[in-house]
């Protein structure tokens, strides 16, 4: 009588402790959304120096990129247009420090690229 009255107490206990749900409400304030929108412009307009590898005609700058990409997956490569060439440029470096260090080594791999300094902003 014992162990039947055991098991139903165990069964019932469990029947409650598996009932458990929980919701996570994340409220975030509105100048949250405007800042982000701020940091997001400041980047976009602000200056870097970039690591020319190659330049030439579309087909051939999709090659450089490719190539590049593998030989540096983790640095960020985009193809430019600069008439009248395409040209592929690698990185985002904020200082020269770390743009000359990255240039090193890219050098060993691409002995024409170039280091690039950031355009003047006009405003």
């Amino acid at each position: 009588m014992k162990t039947i009255a055991y098991i139903y107490i165990f069964s019932f206990s469990v029947c409650f402790l598996n009932a458990q749900e929980g919701r996570v409400n994340i409220e975030q304030d509105k100048k949250i959304v405007a800042l982000l929108g701020i940091y997001k412009a400041a980047n976009e307009t602000s200056t870097y120096y970039r690591i020319q590898v190659g330049f030439g005609s579309h087909a051939k700058a999709q090659k450089i990129k490719s190539r590049v990409e593998q030989d540096f997956p983790s640095m960020y490569s985009k193809i430019d247009f600069d008439s009248p060439t395409y040209r592929v440029r690698l990185g985002r470096f904020k200082t020269k420090l770390e743009a000359e260090r990255k240039f090193i080594e890219v050098r060993k791999k691409y002995p024409d690229a170039m280091l690039l300094k950031p355009k003047k902003s006009t405003k």
